[in-house]
């Protein structure tokens, strides 16, 4: 398990060893004030008069032991933290990394909860393992031998009394781990379903307050919960009993060998003094061994969250190389692009071509297959058949932050981070000048909403974009595309929830946008793509017809229920309202 931690040591691995130095030495340290003991009781004992001066030094050495063990004991822990905590650094930089290198369609699928757990809770396990078990569980077993061999060294006859209850407490032990074991990684499910389903259950409150869903919804997270409390007491019920009994007989090495030496003194086998000694030394086992072993207890659940982590690392990332843009324009082409979710082809050998400059539009039924080809475009997933090239070059030929220079990709779902909006639109151009920006945002149609807000374009948008309405969360995104200024631009249904007020102004925005662009626009509303240069129409994951507006509504019967279903909406009325 170490090894799988150590190369995200580095140099902070020598922490770790001077962490151990620093716990055994002082434990070491801690251990001489039995002996000290011992040389003050065995002279009592055989009637030997000595100064008070031989008292007085054997005292001053205990109290100097106790103060030099605790300096010690703090300096390691001091050791053994740096050490974890750079540690767990370099694993989350690591991580981040190795995720960012993922289909972002598979970081999506993993689930804020996952992410959450991965993060935080299975790497901050890893901590328990650096700066405690190791440092500490080594050096409290190493204690343990020592003072085991000083005893037989003593008397091998006591030395075994005083560990009589040891093999007792060990097989206890034993089949703790095993009992444990056998429930562990259902445990660890529990778990982990526990924590999605309560961030999904916060997230979407909003939604299930307004729908009434409240009950449904809470009582799918209460079965969740219940259901990690009764892995988690099943776990402990079978534990339990076994752990009590380790506790109780791995300390108690004296139990046998206090009665039975007392004996052997008194028939002549051993000597009071050494009865003395041994019981000392025994004092230097029991604890020792039992703080080794609560952390020898941890390891299986170490494991099971670095074998999470390790998992994490070991996905397989999108296909790219570390080559630069070098097409020789800005047309897109899909040839003959296979793709499948789970074993299931939702596209099967779609062939498109976005001329540089010019307005695509993908129309169809929810399902039919539009967004998953756009997310494609901007390599959301490794497609499983065909080619997707830009310029001539396959994106797959190049790296994802070439790619990502090159296209803008805007949805109905725009993250805003809790920054001011004028770093959320300077995400788009990182080295863009403050009037670039203002000018990005005056485009974008932000123009009326930032006047009205406290410090304008400074403002904090709030955690998620919290402080703005949807439209106004929208344009900011816009403005972070405009300010990009990429070359191919993907709209996948920006103005999907917008209201009509807001529409007309991220219409504008969008024309903005598009100037001179090649455009792949999805839209639900045709009304906004009767312009486009071509409309592909989809239906169960193929293109069945493309061609203007004009023309398609002449030739395609699908694209006609689309139109006839659009028009209905945009007519949509309540009573003698009517929604235009």
């Amino acid at each position: 398990m170490f090894n799988k931690i150590k190369p995200y040591m580095g140099s902070y691995i020598r922490y770790t060893y001077a962490a151990l130095g620093a716990m055994f030495a002082g434990l070491i340290t801690s251990a001489v004030p039995f002996f000290m003991v011992y040389r003050i009781i065995k002279p009592l004992i055989s009637g030997e008069t000595l100064s008070a001066g031989y008292y007085a030094m054997h005292i001053a050495i205990i109290f100097a032991c106790e103060l030099v063990y605790t300096i010690l004991y703090v300096w390691g822990l001091k050791f053994s933290h740096i050490s974890a905590y750079n540690t767990l650094k370099n694993i989350r930089i690591s991580l981040q990394k190795k995720l960012e290198r993922q289909p972002l369609g598979a970081i999506q699928d993993m689930g804020n909860g996952r992410i959450k757990k991965l993060f935080t809770d299975d790497i901050d396990q890893v901590e328990l393992l650096l700066a405690h078990a190791i440092p500490e569980g080594i050096a409290n077993l190493s204690m343990a031998l020592i003072a085991i061999i000083c005893m037989f060294f003593a008397d091998w006859k006591l030395a075994l009394l005083s560990l009589c209850s040891l093999p007792l407490g060990l097989f206890a032990m034993g089949m703790m781990f095993k009992a444990g074991m056998e429930r562990m990684n259902a445990y660890y499910a529990a778990s982990a379903k526990m924590n999605a389903t309560i961030i999904e259950y916060v997230n979407g409150m909003e939604v299930v307050k307004v729908f009434g869903r409240d009950g449904e919804s809470y009582k799918r997270y209460e079965k969740d919960v219940k259901d990690y409390r009764d892995f988690t007491l099943a776990w402990y019920k079978v534990c339990w009993p076994w752990m009590s009994l380790y506790n109780a007989l791995i300390p108690c090495v004296a139990l046998v060998m206090l009665p039975v030496g007392t004996l052997f003194v008194l028939n002549g086998i051993s000597t009071l003094a050494d009865l003395v000694l041994v019981f000392c030394l025994s004092l230097s086992v029991g604890m020792p061994l039992l703080k080794a072993l609560a952390f020898a207890g941890k390891i299986p659940q170490l494991g099971y969250k670095i074998d999470e982590i390790e998992k994490a690392m070991d996905r397989e990332p999108l296909k790219s190389k570390d080559n630069q843009f070098i097409g020789n324009s800005h047309i897109v082409k899909f040839d003959d692009v296979r793709f499948a979710y789970q074993e299931q082809e939702v596209l099967h050998g779609v062939s498109l071509e976005l001329g540089e400059g010019t307005l695509t539009a993908l129309v169809g039924e929810s399902g039919s297959g539009k967004s998953t080809l756009a997310k494609l475009l901007v390599h959301y997933y490794d497609i499983n058949g065909g080619k997707i090239t830009l310029g001539g070059q396959d994106i797959t030929d190049m790296s994802i932050e070439a790619l990502n220079d090159n296209i803008s990709y805007v949805s109905q779902e725009q993250f805003l981070f809790n920054t001011t909006l004028y770093e959320n639109i300077l995400i788009g151009k990182p080295d863009a000048s403050r009037e670039e920006v203002l000018a990005a945002a005056e485009k974008a149609q932000c123009g009326e909403f930032l006047a009205r807000l406290p410090k304008g374009i400074d403002t904090m948008a709030g955690d998620g974009g919290k402080m703005l309405s949807g439209g106004e969360r929208q344009r900011i995104s816009l403005a972070r595309a405009i300010l990009k200024n990429a070359p191919v631009i993907v709209l996948d249904e920006a103005t999907a929830f917008i209201d009509p007020e807001n529409e007309e102004k991220m219409n504008a925005a969008i024309a903005e946008i598009i100037k001179g662009k090649t455009v792949l626009v999805i839209a639900h509303r045709l009304q906004t793509i009767v312009n486009a240069d071509k409309i592909c129409v989809m239906k169960d994951g193929n293109i069945i017809a493309a061609d203007t507006h004009e023309k398609l509504l002449e030739s395609c019967a699908e694209y006609q229920k689309l139109w006839n279903s659009s028009e209905a909406r945009a007519n949509w009325q309540i009573g003698n309202e009517v929604r235009a």
